[in-house]
């Protein structure tokens, strides 16, 4: 098992055996992996940091206390993929995300005309998309040229989609002329949310079907690879695509109703300092989402045996087995 993954599984099991919430502890630690400065350090400092892990011989059967060890895993945890042991592209590290998908997001939100919206959602589902990509699980089986060929065919179609969908009610409102209050609030205040939502999930989906089509990799307590599931693919990309959606589904709808209230209470009068405040709001919800959403599932997947496919079933007597999420 990837260094990676040993430190989330054994940070749950403590967390198990010491009563603490897992929640709360997994949000913990994504705010730290999250944090932007970890993009500062270069490849050759990765390097000697996996390196320095791999040769520690540390079991992690208990949790971290040493801060240079902490220091030397969470560097790890995000820039490093625990399936290719490969170094993920800055751009698409987790702690890029926030940066990146920031003024996205806010672009996303203006809801001015159908075309800006749908070239604004184009290039969000592109970046986030991409980050799929590169952080899903790495495991799946399959002849590597083709299924490269597949998940870049069909994630250009998914995001495509996305962003037709995206613009679709201001088409739709600006072709049949629907101008009234409540087409506004519909339009432009109800619908942007659960859409986004609903076709961030649906990125997701479609980037990362070729893991439920052709199964990834779980593991037993040892690390040991007993096989390979489908069921337990289609596990990870539901609650990835869950996340995501929560993720963005929230980051566009609380500012939205907060807005409201900030619109009727007049704190902020003139467009400029609205504009302002919208921002902020976006920004504090999404920072805030961020962890929380990668912290609803824990990192290093379980399924119980029992739900496992009969080849599997036969292989193995552990009651429990694991798998790499994914992000």
């Amino acid at each position: 098992m990837d260094a990676n993954l040993r430190f989330w599984r054994a940070e749950g099991q403590h967390l198990k055996r010491v009563s603490v919430s897992l929640f709360f502890q997994r949000f913990l630690l994504w705010a730290d992996v999250l944090d932007p400065l970890l993009l500062l350090k270069s490849s050759d400092e990765i390097r000697r940091t996996r390196l320095l892990l791999q040769n520690s011989g540390k079991t992690l059967s208990e949790p971290i206390q040493n801060g240079q060890m902490k220091q030397a895993f969470l560097l790890s945890l995000s820039s490093v993929h625990p399936d290719t042991d490969k170094i993920i592209p800055v751009l698409f590290r987790p702690p890029a995300f926030l940066p990146i998908s920031l003024p996205l997001v806010i672009a996303s939100s203006l809801q001015l005309r159908a075309t800006q919206t749908f070239f604004c959602q184009f290039v969000f589902h592109t970046y986030t998309t991409g980050f799929t990509l590169l952080n899903g699980n790495g495991t799946t089986k399959a002849e590597e040229y083709s299924l490269q060929q597949k998940q870049m065919f069909y994630s250009l179609g998914a995001i495509s989609y996305a962003a037709c969908i995206g613009a679709l009610p201001l088409v739709f409102m600006n072709r049949h002329t629907l101008k009234s209050s409540l087409t506004q609030l519909v339009v432009k205040k109800l619908l942007p949310a659960p859409l986004l939502g609903l076709m961030t999930a649906f990125t997701v989906a479609v980037a990362r079907s070729p893991e439920f089509e052709n199964g990834i990799e779980v593991m037993d307590r040892n690390g040991k690879v007993v096989g390979v599931s489908q069921k337990a693919g289609e596990k990870a990309v539901k609650e990835t695509a869950l996340s995501r959606a929560v993720l963005f589904g929230t980051a566009f709808f609380l500012p939205a109703v907060l807005m409201y209230f900030v619109e009727r209470a007049k704190f902020a009068k003139t467009p400029h300092a609205l504009a302002s405040v919208r921002m902020l709001m976006i920004t504090s919800v999404l920072a805030g989402m961020l962890p929380v959403s990668l912290s609803i599932f824990p990192q290093c997947g379980e399924i119980k045996r029992a739900d496992l496919e009969p080849e599997i079933l036969s292989s193995t007597e552990e009651t429990e087995l694991f798998y790499n999420r994914g992000i």
